[in-house]
């Protein structure tokens, strides 16, 4: 659709005779502007306006500007060209990008998939909707100030029912209305949680995405799953629900990162076995400065134990400073002699290990979902960059050095996308006892693989984009932040390394006496 401007018309050598001290305007895809008042406001500066004064500047202007800026100032715009409309495309809220490979094959008219059907597109056309009215304005925000996610958008999402689908299939979505009414919670799927996953990603605000939710969507599993305690499970789960408490998933440690079997923090129960003591420190936790209850690994002695602790006396929290935005709220944490009741344990006692790695399938599969969206986010505006930028009088897009690199974006961009959606139908169709049997590994190792591939991505786009793909605001905000986080990825849920072997070392265990 195009800008809406006012409607009054002008030739183009009206438009010419604005070039003065006092009157300045300028076409941009046959929209007039008058920016007279605005000379002393621009940032960057009086003299590049000065410039393109009573010409069309809609070259220019694309070299330096987003799209989105011509929004911003719309009130800049007094009318049109006579006879002349607009080329450029302006995206509605929840439209689809025309761009070629910028949305997965599925959503991509000319192409059918035997995984999607009607509810998953109305789940995408509601939840892409919701994203670009309430998540990315915000993200947008909260990723340079590094503020925390709103309570504001939290209840938004509680109302929704988007922070219950985060949390992928199951019983906790039956009777929930999921954003008026896009899918009936009993039909909920992994490919409806794989949407909801991708869809939240477009923001392209890498640390807010973790700052939303993210220790709700690790944590909460464990609660749901093993949770002993009925009335524990549904006051924590309610709470979570509506937004009105926070959780997240506290494993890691200084001393422990994809070791979980080396933790340190101490759970030592009280002589009367009503209690734990725990000690210890958690480090690295997303969300944990902001959250009121901690999914806690601890060594009980004879094995790993999971925990359910409130925050209250002896739980002290600090941010930690990452390489992505503060709005993650990634925290160090530290227990001091803090009480908890027998109770909140999680799964068995000494059998912590399981409930554990029963939270990394989907966690990882989740990341994996993100990672591979984030990429085609970049795809997507590399390929627009490349339309439009003019370098030694051709545009980027006809050097066939950077059709190359586009090449090669776009080949690792679709395959491991349908990669995922393989994975994905397998945990659709294969009870959960199964999956922990058979996917452990494959999840494994598409994780990895997605982040390796995430590794190309950013550097062939930096290459494509030059300084832009290293400054923070501007045409390449997007490619910078990919390039500044997706290591974030690699790292979280399993190191490639670690994941890489699970995924050798499971295919091991099924491995046939075959000889060459």
């Amino acid at each position: 659709m195009p800008l809406e401007v006012p409607s009054k018309t002008f030739t183009r050598a009206e438009v010419a005779k604005h070039n003065t001290e006092d009157s300045t305007w300028f076409i941009i895809d046959t929209v007039v502007y008058d920016v007279s008042d605005f000379l002393d406001a621009h940032p960057g500066g009086e003299a590049v306006l000065r410039q393109v004064a009573g010409t069309d500047a809609t070259v220019d202007f694309y070299n330096l500007h987003r799209h989105e800026v011509l929004q911003k100032y719309s009130d800049l715009a007094i009318g049109t060209i006579e006879g002349e409309k607009q080329s450029i495309v302006t995206p509605a809220l929840g439209d689809l990008s025309p761009v070629p490979y910028a949305e997965p094959l599925w959503l991509t008219p000319a192409f059918k998939s035997p995984y999607f059907n009607e509810s998953h597109r109305r789940l995408q056309r509601a939840m892409r909707k919701f994203t670009d009215q309430y998540i990315t304005p915000e993200a947008l925000e909260k990723e340079r100030s590094g503020e925390y996610v709103s309570q504001e958008l939290i209840e938004r999402m509680s109302k929704a029912g988007v922070l219950h689908m985060r949390m992928g299939p199951g019983k906790h979505l039956h009777g929930v209305n999921l954003l008026d009414g896009a899918v009936d919670g009993k039909e909920f799927d992994y490919f409806h949680d794989m949407i909801c996953s991708q869809e939240q990603v477009r923001a392209a605000c890498r640390g807010f995405q973790d700052g939303n939710m993210a220790g709700m969507v690790i944590g909460l599993t464990c609660i749901l799953n093993f949770c002993k305690n009925p009335e524990l499970k549904k006051k924590v789960t309610d709470e979570v629900f509506s937004g009105k408490k926070k959780i997240c998933l506290a494993i890691t440690e200084a001393f422990a990162g994809s070791d979980v079997a080396g933790l340190r923090t101490t759970a030592t129960k009280t002589p009367d076995g009503k209690h734990y003591i725990v000690n210890g420190t958690k480090k690295w936790i997303t969300n944990g400065v902001f959250s009121d209850y901690f999914v806690t690994g601890v060594n009980t002695g004879k094995g790993l134990s999971v925990l359910l602790i409130e925050r209250g006396e002896g739980v002290e929290t600090k941010p930690i400073k990452t390489s992505y935005s503060p709005a993650a709220g990634t925290t160090y944490i530290t227990f001091d002699n803090v009480k908890v009741p027998a109770s909140n344990l999680l799964g068995e006692e000494n059998k912590g290990i399981y409930v554990i790695l029963s939270n990394f399938n989907h966690e990882r599969w989740t990341m994996a979902c993100a990672t591979i969206r984030y990429m085609r986010l970049v795809v997507e505006e590399s390929l627009k960059w490349a339309h439009q930028r003019l370098v030694f009088k051709k545009r980027l897009i006809d050097q066939p050095v950077i059709r190359q690199k586009l090449a090669k974006m776009i080949a690792l961009c679709e395959s491991h996308q349908s990669w995922l959606e393989t994975i994905t139908y397998q945990m659709c169709n294969m009870a959960y006892s199964e999956q922990a049997k058979h996917l452990g590994g494959p999840i494994a190792l598409l994780k990895m693989s997605a982040t390796r591939a995430a590794h190309e991505i950013a550097d062939e786009a930096v290459q494509i984009w030059g300084g832009r793909g290293l400054t923070q605001t501007g045409m390449g905000r997007v490619i910078e932040n990919f390039n500044r986080t997706y290591k974030f990825d690699a790292i979280l849920g399993g190191a490639e390394e670690v994941l890489g072997d699970l995924g050798v070392r499971q295919a091991m265990k099924f491995m046939p006496k075959a000889v060459l």
